[in-house]
C-alpha cells in the first residue's frame, strides 16, 4: 500500500510538472469601426479577442447605428412598430432619459429629423430651414414623446426620430471594457474615436494618460497637457471640425438646439468631460454641454461636481478662453 501510494503521487507530480503554463500577454488592437478608428490597449490577457471584440461592434452597430438601414434603430425610424429592442437599445433609451432630465432636455437624442435636415444626418439634406420648418420638427423633439413598453418603442407621434450617434459610441466603448474585465482583464484602455476608457494602469504601475494640445500655448513647444485618465471616461465634442457652410455664407454646426431647433453656434467651442462613470454619460454629457452654452453649463457643473471638464469658448472680448475644473499632472 505504501509502494502503491509513492507511485500515486510520483505520478502527480509529473502530471502537474508536465502541464501547460498559461501563458498572458499584452495585446493592442487597431482598427475601423463608426467611421472613425479604435485602439484597444490591455495588459495580461490569455488571448488577443479581436473576433469577440469585432462581434460586439456588429451587435452595437445592429441594434443603434441610423447609418445601417436594417438597424433597429433604423427599422423604428422608418416606422416598424414590430421591433422588440436588445439589452444594448434598452440601456442606452434609458441612460438617454436620464441624462435628458438631468440636463433639462439639453441632450435630446430625438432630435434626429434637425440634424437630418440641417445635412448632418445620414440623409444629407442640407436644408437651409426656414423658422415655420424648423417649428414643424420641433413638434417632434422630445424624448418624452417615446417609450418602452414590453420591449417595444412607442411613440407619440409616428415623426419622432431617434438618433444616438451621441452617446452609441461611448456606450460601444463602455461595452469593450465590460467585456474585457468578464475575462478578469484589470488594466486596459479603450479608444474609439477620441472617446476613451480606462482600468487600472499602464506597465509598471505607470497611470493611463493622455496629451491633448493646449489651444492657448499651441504655438510653443509645450503647447500641451497631461491628462491623467487611469480609472476614467472621457469623451470631447466640438463644433470647430463638423460644420458646413451655405451659398449665403452662413455658418451651420452639427449640434442642434434641442430647444429651438437651430444649428447655430453659441459662445462654446468644445467640452471634454471627464470623470468616473461611464464612457456613454460623458458622452452625453460633452454633447449636451455644446447645445446649453457656457453659462448653462457651469450652473450644472455646481449640481455635479462629481463631472470635471476642459471647456473652450469665446469670452466678451471675442478671445479664445478656457475653463478647466479639472487637475492637470
Amino acid at each position: 500500500m505504501f509502494k502503491k501510494s509513492i507511485c500515486w503521487f510520483s505520478f502527480l507530480f509529473l502530471f502537474l510538472s508536465c502541464k501547460k503554463e498559461i501563458v498572458k500577454n499584452d495585446y493592442q488592437l487597431r482598427g475601423a469601426v463608426f467611421g472613425t478608428t479604435y485602439n484597444i490597449k490591455y495588459l495580461k490577457a490569455t488571448k488577443r479577442y479581436q473576433e469577440e471584440i469585432d462581434s460586439l461592434f456588429n451587435v452595437v452597430n445592429n441594434s443603434l447605428s441610423t447609418y445601417i438601414s436594417t438597424s433597429d434603430i433604423s427599422k423604428i425610424n422608418a416606422g416598424n412598430t414590430n421591433v422588440v429592442v436588445d439589452e444594448h437599445f434598452f440601456e442606452v433609451f434609458k441612460k438617454s432619459q436620464t441624462i435628458h432630465r438631468e440636463t433639462n432636455g439639453f441632450f435630446d437624442p430625438t432630435v434626429g429629423n434637425l440634424v437630418n435636415a440641417w445635412g448632418f444626418g445620414p440623409k444629407k439634406e442640407k436644408k437651409n430651414l426656414t423658422q415655420q420648418q424648423i417649428n414643424e420638427h420641433l413638434k417632434y423633439v422630445g424624448l418624452e414623446k417615446m417609450q418602452i413598453i414590453d420591449g417595444i418603442v412607442v411613440k407619440q407621434y409616428p415623426e419622432v426620430y431617434l438618433d444616438f450617434n451621441s452617446i452609441a459610441k461611448g456606450y460601444a466603448i463602455d461595452i469593450v471594457g465590460r467585456f474585457l474585465e468578464s475575462k478578469n482583464i484589470t488594466n486596459y484602455l479603450v479608444e474609439i474615436g477620441g472617446e476613451i476608457r480606462t482600468k487600472g494602469t499602464k506597465k509598471n504601475s505607470a497611470p493611463w494618460t493622455i496629451k491633448v494640445v493646449d489651444p492657448l500655448q499651441n504655438e510653443i513647444d509645450t503647447g500641451y497637457k497631461i491628462i491623467n485618465i487611469s480609472n476614467k471616461s472621457m469623451a470631447t465634442s466640438g463644433n470647430y471640425l463638423k460644420f458646413r457652410i451655405s451659398e449665403d455664407g452662413k455658418k451651420y454646426v452639427h449640434t442642434i438646439n434641442p430647444k429651438t431647433g437651430e444649428a447655430k453656434e453659441n459662445n462654446m467651442l468644445s467640452a471634454s468631460v471627464i470623470g468616473n462613470i461611464d464612457c456613454a454619460d460623458v458622452d452625453a454629457y460633452a454633447t449636451a454641454f455644446m447645445a446649453m452654452g457656457l453659462e448653462k453649463t457651469l450652473e450644472f457643473l455646481k449640481e455635479h461636481k462629481e463631472i470635471k471638464v476642459i471647456l473652450l469658448y469665446i469670452n466678451r472680448n471675442n478671445e479664445l478662453t478656457e475653463y478647466t475644473n479639472y487637475f492637470f499632472e
